[in-house]
């Protein structure tokens, strides 16, 4: 270590050079590679199993959907617990993966061993598996006017669809609203006057209400592709669907028998804004997309649309997260100015003014080195790693403070000479050295958090330890380079530099009177 010291101190060039290194890598991964997020996103390593057993009781939902699928996948290599939970209608089973164990395959063997169920009532739906993603949204926008149900879901997605073509927005989905159903309803003794079952209805249904490849034809021209469409999308669709032909000639259609509506799920749902009822649009961030970015577009978008909006239909914005992550980064970026400030000031009374200059330029470079390494580790600019940030903010220099203080007295001592700075930068070297690996062994331990909060948490220690780690490579090699060419002397001492050694020489007084009897 000493050596490597001794070298970048003889060797400005590198030193500037590793220097420029660290900066331009950091300044290209924050503008191209690191993407700002609200909060860190990660996927779960839970696959999550649901059921639909409509008019179910909790009881008999547990005991008739749930308790067997925790029984037919329980003995899966691959799971670490299983919770299931069971409501009126529905059920749910989650399965937490172990580590190590790729969810996407333990899903596939969760699927086969529940479709292989054949006790399961016959009014449960199709199983729907999924492994558990994580979203987290930037901004919500708020559609609220005194409309029919079905006009305002609608309007909403028309501006759903606006938003996704925005450049900036990729994802957005339609919430606080009810899933559209078709409902048939046919009573008994109807079914009993046409000689007619539920099944063969059902059958009549799933018959007539189906899309269906029909083969190609192949010509001179090219080949043509054939298909039957007859998929029923509306309740006139489905009324005007045969059940039977009579003798007669005449069809018993769907709708001389039944009632078909066309609506909403059955469960109740209400959203108001200011009184009105409403529809929300919640707008994510994916892939490398800017927080920042999608939140500023959303809220042009909300302000040009809202002048074209009919009266009586208001648009807004609602819960901006990505104006949370602006804060953040304001605290950070002024933090960082004032802390900056402070210590060139309180150098300057001890130390020269080129000193305080160059230890407080560790600051940048340390996060710069940190900025780069972020897109290795997997890290992204959030509302975690920017708290990290802020939090490593008061220790980055305390490095650069003790060795450019160092130094400094080496020069005063032995004189203005290489010699003197690298003396100055290895005496103090290895508690430097041991005080970084101190202070990294007390964050180490978050990385190995394990849960759903372990990969939020893992987050500071992956954004401390790398800026204590480029502090030192900045204190160690670049610093000694840049304090080699200080001059202590000069024939022309200006008023400002009397000031400040007379200030320096007088604090140092007072601290040496008043540490000297404690000594003693």
């Amino acid at each position: 270590m000493k050596g490597m010291i001794a070298w970048f101190a003889e060797n400005p060039v590198a030193a500037n050079l590793l220097m420029a290194v660290i900066l331009c890598l950091g300044i290209w991964s924050a503008v191209e590679l690191v993407p700002l997020e609200v909060f860190p996103a990660f996927e779960r390593d839970a696959v999550t199993v649901n059921l639909r057993y409509r008019g179910a009781t909790p009881a008999e939902v547990e005991e008739a959907v749930v308790v067997r699928v925790e029984e037919a996948i329980a003995d899966l290599q691959g799971i670490e617990e299983i919770v299931s939970t069971a409501r009126e209608g529905s059920g749910q089973v989650r399965i937490d993966v172990d580590k190590g164990t790729d969810p996407r395959e333990l899903l596939d063997d969760i699927k086969n061993r529940v479709d292989a169920i054949t006790t399961f009532p016959d009014d449960v739906e199709r199983p729907g598996y999924r492994v558990v993603e994580f979203r987290r949204e930037v901004i919500s926008v708020v559609l609220a006017a005194a409309l029919p149900e079905r006009a305002l879901h609608h309007l909403g997605e028309l501006i759903r669809d606006d938003l996704t073509a925005l450049p900036d927005v990729s994802q957005a989905d339609l919430v606080a609203v009810r899933p559209f159903e078709m409902s048939i309803e046919v009573d008994q003794p109807t079914l009993e006057a046409y000689d007619l079952s539920l099944d063969d209805i059902v059958r009549a249904v799933q018959r007539s209400s189906i899309d269906l490849p029909a083969g190609a034809i192949k010509t001179s021209g090219g080949e043509i592709l054939l298909r039957t469409r007859g998929q029923a999308y509306d309740a006139e669709q489905f009324a005007s669907i045969p059940l039977r032909s009579n003798p007669d000639g005449t069809l018993v259609k769907l709708s001389d028998l039944a009632q078909i509506r066309d609506g909403f799920d059955e469960e109740p749902l209400f959203a108001l804004f200011n009184g009105h009822p409403a529809v929300l649009i919640e707008v994510y961030r994916t892939g490398d997309q800017n927080a920042l970015d999608v939140g500023r577009a959303v809220r042009d978008y909300v302000a040009e649309k809202q002048q074209l909006l009919p009266p009586g239909v208001s648009l807004d914005f609602w819960r901006d997260r990505s104006r949370i992550v602006n804060l953040r980064l304001n605290t950070l970026i002024n933090n960082a100015i004032q802390g900056g400030i402070l210590i060139f000031l309180t150098l300057t009374l001890f130390l020269r003014f080129s000193i305080a200059i160059w230890v407080c330029v560790g600051i940048p470079i340390s996060f710069m080195g940190a900025l780069a390494l972020m897109p290795v580790l997997g890290v992204t600019i959030n509302l975690v790693s920017l708290f990290a940030f802020i939090l490593v903010l008061g220790m980055v220099v305390d490095d650069a403070i003790i060795t450019g203080e160092n130094i400094y007295t080496h020069l005063k001592r032995h004189g203005e000479s290489v010699g003197s700075v690298i003396r100055g930068a290895q005496e103090v070297a290895v508690p430097v050295t041991f005080g970084l690996l101190t202070t990294v062994a007390a964050f180490l331990p978050l990385l190995f958090m394990e849960g759903r909060r372990g990969p939020i948490f893992a987050q500071i220690p992956l954004i401390i330890i790398p800026v204590l780690c480029f502090s030192w490579v900045e204190s160690k090699l670049i610093l000694p380079a840049h304090l080699r060419h200080v001059q202590l002397q000069k024939e022309k001492i200006g008023p400002l530099l009397r000031l400040q050694a007379r200030i320096a020489d007088t604090l140092e007084l007072l601290i040496a009177r008043f540490y000297q009897p404690l000594l003693k």
